[in-house]
């Protein structure tokens, strides 16, 4: 009954948060996040887990929306189907599709396509694995390129094992096996071997390890037959990344020809090589510029390598633009990211200071000549202007739908916590020890040429300009200079407010 009820929420959630399929958009993706993800270990969605502060199917999904222009997205859920659909959230050509039951890649499949009711839609379809978190937009549009050139019917994305081969779990390409040349035919001429390289088939891991040692696996391909030793398939580095292209018609045609006669007793959507070659279609594979793109992960250990490849990849676009103390102990999100590029060619020099530990999450807004010291936390909507310094474990956070701005020729010191709604007027100056927090209903206001310090807490309060505050409590007040002061500033010490509660207070 549980189990039930649960499915029903799932497909109100699916109804909820999915766009309507545009039969003009030629081109759609598959993104399978469905899986159970048990050797990650972990109560949270495989799907979910992050990759440079981003969830792995959101960034598959990121980079198809960018690299499929104009594209529909479908997106399988199954596993903690709620989570990863309110993850993604509602997206425009975005739609869900339940698998209820994992039965294999090709079942998957054949829930998505169930998206795509005019069977004679005139499209292609890409497929993606949903934990492959590294794959980007220029990858997934050089595989569309190249799959529009070849005019193939089927295509393969594959790629080339570099660790151990005993490590290596991923199905391998067979392909048809080239000969020398200088073998002559019947006719006493040199043989010209049709077929070199051609993709016969995909066989996964588990089955061949169930293959028998002693007798070779045979396969046929254009009525010839080829054999492989099971060392011989073990050895083979080139491995399916999961990522497939055709033509829309063809794979409906065959998907559900596939057959569950394997090991696992799945529906595996590697069997459509087979399908494909069987019935005269054309299938191709291609290789990507760089190889980690492919990476997927079932494990803690391999998620850690792929995140760290994100952030060397952050830091090899940024190295030469701004200065980072440590190129293994920072965070800047890709937004941000895009930003300082835009803004150095827009300036010869930013001078903007990144220090060890540094976070710089979605929405902050950057400068000229910013300097951020070790372990400065930034997130949300937060806007700089020039001539900054934030020192050592400041916080500076903003949430949904709340701003903070921070005005030219302003120092941050060290420890101080913002929040909320805030703004800070230029040539301010916020001590050690400050905490500042403003509310949607109560911003805080800090005006120009103000210094604040010692242990000050300021919440929802206007302060003009030209105002020192030092240990003081300040909620919901507004600080102006008196009428008739002729000093540059005007200095509020030790103000604190009346205590509540004093009749729970008693001496030991």
């Amino acid at each position: 009954m549980k189990e039930a009820a649960n499915g029903v929420i799932i497909r109100s959630l699916v109804q909820e948060y999915s766009s309507p399929f545009d039969f003009n958009k030629k081109v759609t993706a598959i993104i399978l996040a469905a899986g159970h993800g048990k050797r990650i270990k972990s109560q949270t969605s495989k799907m979910l887990h992050m990759i440079w502060e981003v969830p792995t199917v959101e960034r598959v999904c990121n980079a198809c929306e960018k690299g499929l222009s104009g594209s529909n997205v479908i997106i399988v859920v199954g596993i903690k189907a709620d989570d990863v659909i309110k993850t993604v959230g509602k997206r425009k050509d975005v739609s869900f599709a339940y698998q209820e039951f994992q039965n294999g890649t090709g079942h998957a499949v054949q829930i998505a396509l169930k998206n795509i009711a005019d069977k004679n839609y005139d499209g292609t379809v890409f497929i993606f694995p949903g934990d492959m978190g590294l794959i980007d937009a220029e990858t997934i549009k050089l595989f569309k390129d190249e799959f529009e050139k070849s005019n193939a019917d089927m295509m393969v994305l594959t790629g080339i094992y570099e660790g151990e081969i005993e490590n290596n779990y991923y199905g391998r390409i067979i392909r048809v096996p080239s000969v020398p040349t200088s073998r002559k035919n019947k006719d006493g001429e040199n043989s010209k071997q049709k077929d070199p390289g051609k993709v016969i088939q995909i066989l996964e891991y588990k089955d061949i390890l169930n293959l028998d040692k002693k007798r070779p696996f045979i396969l046929k391909y254009h009525n010839k037959n080829y054999k492989f030793t099971q060392s011989e398939l073990l050895k083979n580095r080139e491995f399916n990344s999961g990522v497939y292209a055709f033509k829309f018609k063809l794979l409906a045609e065959l998907i559900h020809k596939i057959e569950n006669n394997n090991i696992q007793n799945e529906i595996y959507l590697t069997d459509l090589i087979s399908l494909f070659n069987q019935h005269g279609y054309t299938v191709e594979a291609v290789v990507p510029k760089e190889q980690y793109v492919l990476m997927g992960f079932n494990n803690k250990s391999v998620l850690k390598e792929m995140d760290a490849i994100a952030r060397k990849l952050a830091y090899e676009k940024l190295k030469d633009v701004i200065t980072i103390d440590n190129p293994d102990d920072f965070f800047i999100e890709e937004n941000v990211i895009e930003e300082i590029l835009k803004l150095d060619k827009q300036e010869s020099a930013l001078e903007i200071h990144i220090g060890k530990g540094v976070y710089i999450g979605k929405g902050v807004k950057l400068n000229y000549n910013l300097t951020f010291l070790k372990n400065v936390f930034l997130n949300g909507d937060i806007r700089f202007g020039k001539n900054i310094t934030v020192k050592e474990n400041a916080q500076l956070s903003a949430f949904y739908g709340q701003r903070i701005e921070i005005g030219d020729n302003v120092e941050i010191f060290w420890g101080d916590i913002i929040k909320g709604n805030v703004s800070v007027g230029k040539n301010s100056k916020i001590e050690s020890g400050v905490r500042i927090t403003g509310s949607d209903q109560y911003p805080a206001k800090i005006g120009s040429n103000v210094t604040i310090k010692g242990l000050t807490y300021i919440f929802g309060s206007h302060i003009e300009d030209t105002i020192s505050i030092e240990h003081s409590i300040l909620i919901r007040k507004k600080i102006s200079k008196p009428e008739g002061l002729k000093a540059e500033h005007f200095h509020v010490r030790f103000y604190l407010p009346e205590a509540e509660g004093k009749e729970a207070v008693k001496d030991l």
